[in-house]
C-alpha cells in the first residue's frame, strides 16, 4: 500500500493539485479530457450520466456516468466564439464557419461545386462620419501621410479614431447607429431584391421565381467604434445553390443592385432628447467580384479566411471591454423590490446598476464616452426596447456578428453535428465498442451543472495544451488556413 503524500513543502496550490492528479492511476484520462476540449479556457463541469437503451425491449446497452471518471465530473468546451475569452473555442467557431463561407463559394458540405459559376460579389458596407477622426493615411509608395491634426500617426498609435473634436461628436448618433445597424442590413438586404428587379426590367414576384439572392455577412468594428459589415453576395436559381441562375443574371447586374440598394437604405430615428437622426450608410462602399480560380485577389478561399476571421473578433478590437456591465444581482436598474413592494437602492451596485464603474474602465476617453452615451440612451422611455444598458460594453451594437441567408450554404449546426459523429465513432473503435443503431436505440440522459473553470492542477495542464496548440500553428506552412 502506497504511503499518502506529503506535499506540505510544496507551496504552490496549483502544484499540489498537479501532483495530486499525476498520482491519480488514471491520470490519462485527465489530460485526455483537457486535449479532448482543446484547453477551453473556462470549460463547463458536468455530473451525470448516460444510458443507450434497445427502444423495443428497454434492455441497457451501454452506460457511462461521471462517477467513474478519475475527478468526478465531465469537462465540456464553453463554446464561446470570442478570441479573447477562449481561443481554443473560437478556433473553432472559425474554422466552422470557414468551411459554411467556402462551401457557398466553391461547393461541398452539400452545396455543388458548380456554385462557383454563379456570380458572386464581396461587399463592405461601411458606417457615416459623425464627425472627423484622427486617421492615417499613406500614399500608394507607403508613405505615411500627416492628418488633419498635422500629426503623422504610427499604425499603434491609440488616438488612431478618435475624434479631433470630442465636444462636437455625435455620440448619440454613432451609438444608435451601432443599435440599427443589423435593421439598417435588412433594409438593405429588402431593397436589394427590389434593385435588382427594377435593374431587369421585371416585377419582384418574377425575380423571386426565376432566381435567388443569398448572402452570408461578419460584421467588423472598426478602431472609430463603429461596426461595418463584409458580406458575399451571390446569385443562384429559385431553388438555391443546386442550381444556376439565368444567364441575364450578372456581376453587373448585382453590382448595380448593391450600389442603389446601399444608398436607398434609410432608417430614421426620433427622440424629445437628442432630435431626430437620420441613418445610412457611409460613402465608403466596397464591391468586388470574387474569382471562381486562378491568383486574383479575392478567390474563394482568400475570402472565407477573411470573413472567418473576422467572426470570432468583437467590440474589444476597437479597445472596449468584452463584458457586460449590468449589476448581476439588479439587472442594470440600480435597485430591488423588498418584500414590502418599495423600490431600495442595490447594494452590490449602490445603484448605478453597473457592474464596474464607467469612470474606471481602463479604456481610451472616446470610447468611455461611447459606452456611457449607450448606457444613458438605453434608459431613455422611447429607446427602452433597444436595452441599450445591456449593450454598452458593445457599444450599442446588438446584433448577430455573423449570420447568413438560409440557403447559402451549410448551417453551423450541421458542422457540428458531422463532427460529433465523427468523435463518437472514433471514440467507439477505439474502445472496440460494437456499433449500435440509432433507429432502434434510445438514450436517456441526466446532466447537472457543478461549476464553470478548472481545478489549480488542470489549468497548468490546459495552459500547456492550449501554448502545444499555439505553437504548432506557428509552425503551420501556409496553406488552407482553417484545417
Amino acid at each position: 500500500m502506497k504511503a499518502p503524500l506529503d506535499l506540505r513543502h510544496v507551496a504552490s496550490l496549483a502544484l499540489r493539485d498537479l501532483i495530486h492528479l499525476a498520482h491519480h492511476p488514471d491520470f490519462d484520462r485527465v489530460q485526455d479530457q483537457i486535449n479532448r476540449i482543446r484547453g477551453c479556457t473556462r470549460p463547463v463541469q458536468l455530473v451525470g450520466s448516460t444510458e443507450t437503451r434497445d427502444a423495443s425491449t428497454n434492455a441497457v446497452l451501454r452506460t457511462y456516468t461521471t462517477a467513474d471518471e478519475p475527478t468526478g465530473r465531465l469537462l465540456t468546451a464553453c463554446g464561446n466564439r470570442r478570441a479573447s475569452r477562449c481561443p481554443a473555442c473560437s478556433r473553432l467557431y472559425a474554422a466552422d464557419t470557414y468551411h459554411l463561407i467556402k462551401a457557398g463559394l466553391s461547393g461541398g458540405k452539400n452545396v455543388p461545386e458548380t456554385v462557383r459559376t454563379h456570380p458572386r460579389l464581396f461587399v463592405t458596407l461601411t458606417a457615416p462620419s459623425f464627425g472627423p477622426v484622427h486617421n492615417r493615411r499613406t500614399t500608394d509608395a507607403g508613405e505615411n501621410l500627416a492628418c488633419r491634426c498635422g500629426t503623422r500617426h504610427p499604425a499603434d498609435d491609440p488616438a488612431l479614431g478618435t475624434p479631433l473634436s470630442p465636444a462636437t461628436y455625435d455620440y448619440a448618433g454613432a451609438v444608435l447607429w451601432n443599435a440599427h445597424a443589423g435593421a439598417l442590413w435588412a433594409r438593405f438586404t429588402t431593397y436589394l431584391r427590389r434593385e435588382l428587379a427594377a435593374h431587369l426590367g421585371m416585377t419582384q414576384k418574377a425575380l423571386n421565381a426565376a432566381l435567388r439572392v443569398s448572402f452570408a455577412k461578419v460584421a467588423e468594428y472598426q478602431r472609430r467604434g463603429l461596426v461595418h459589415f463584409h458580406a458575399v453576395v451571390r446569385l443562384d436559381g429559385p431553388e438555391g445553390s443546386n442550381e444556376p441562375p439565368p444567364r441575364w443574371a450578372t456581376a453587373d447586374a448585382l453590382t448595380h443592385a448593391v450600389t442603389e440598394a446601399a444608398e436607398r437604405a434609410v432608417l430614421t430615428v426620433t427622440s424629445d432628447a437628442i432630435g431626430e437622426r437620420r441613418l445610412t450608410w457611409g460613402d465608403q462602399l466596397d464591391i468586388r467580384e470574387i474569382v471562381a480560380l486562378g491568383d486574383g485577389e479575392l478567390t474563394d478561399q482568400k475570402v472565407a479566411a477573411y470573413v472567418a476571421k473576422y467572426a470570432t473578433k468583437s467590440a474589444e478590437d476597437s479597445g472596449t471591454v468584452d463584458r457586460s456591465l449590468r449589476c448581476a444581482h439588479c439587472a442594470g436598474r440600480g435597485y430591488q423590490c423588498g418584500p414590502d413592494g418599495f423600490r431600495d437602492l442595490c447594494d452590490e451596485c449602490e445603484g448605478t446598476g453597473q457592474s464596474e464603474l464607467i469612470a474606471d474602465l481602463p479604456v481610451h476617453s472616446h470610447v468611455r464616452q461611447m459606452i456611457r452615451t449607450a448606457w444613458n440612451l438605453g434608459h431613455l422611455p422611447e429607446f427602452a426596447e433597444l436595452k441599450l444598458w445591456k449593450w454598452a460594453h458593445m457599444l450599442g451594437f446588438r446584433g448577430h456578428f455573423s449570420s447568413k441567408s438560409r440557403r447559402y450554404s451549410t448551417t453551423l449546426g450541421a458542422l457540428r453535428d458531422t463532427r460529433r459523429t465523427w468523435r463518437t465513432e472514433q471514440a467507439r473503435t477505439a474502445d472496440d465498442r460494437p456499433e449500435l443503431d440509432e433507429e432502434t436505440t434510445l438514450v436517456v440522459s441526466h446532466w447537472q451543472y457543478v461549476a464553470s473553470g478548472y481545478s489549480p492542477g488542470e489549468e497548468l495542464l490546459a495552459a500547456q495544451v492550449r501554448h502545444d496548440i499555439a505553437q504548432a500553428e506557428r509552425l503551420k506552412a501556409e496553406g488552407e488556413p482553417w484545417l
